[in-house]
């Protein structure tokens, strides 16, 4: 149950954006608020849904998300979402949301070139600061996006966990 809740977390922090975060008065979002207000994460917010992982993100935190835009989930090969948005892809589904998951609140200032962190699905993602931020090759395009659990960094790939 406790590894289910991290894994949904996980998602629904992907889900956020690189807009504003803060409503008209000043007010944060969760994470999966901040994603649907950012209208770029529509994927995201999706995968998240069909993950049954949305409601687990707006839950507490803290959590790091390196969230993906629409942009980045439509770079992968062709049929790539539609396949793991069917019902019996459901798990792989989940660990590849949970795999951009890294638990506790981890601000830019926090990282360290070639430093690893461990992922809400298990797996270990790999942090390079050398020309600028990037998760396991993939660059941090909006940094230090916070919201009421957590905070989000938004990268222009899909990270993959070994399967």
């Amino acid at each position: 149950m406790l590894r289910r809740t991290y894994l949904a977390l996980g998602a629904a922090a992907l889900m956020t954006g690189t807009t504003a975060f803060a409503d008209a008065h000043g007010d944060k979002k969760d994470i999966v608020d901040t994603a649907a207000a950012a209208g770029s994460f529509e994927t995201l917010l999706a995968a998240a849904t069909a993950a049954g992982l949305v409601d687990t993100l707006k839950s507490d935190g803290p959590f790091t998300v390196f969230a993906p835009t629409d942009d980045a989930f439509a770079a992968l090969p062709d049929g790539t979402v539609e396949t793991l948005l069917m019902p019996e892809n459901k798990d792989q589904l989940v660990s590849i949301l949970t795999y951009h998951v890294v638990p506790g609140a981890v601000m830019s200032g926090d990282l360290s070139d070639g430093m690893t962190a461990e992922t809400v699905q298990g797996g270990m993602v790999t942090i390079g600061t050398e020309g600028g931020v990037t998760v396991d090759g993939a660059n941090v395009v909006t940094a230090d996006i916070e919201a009421t659990n957590g905070v989000i960094h938004v990268i222009d790939g899909v990270i993959m966990p070994e399967m």
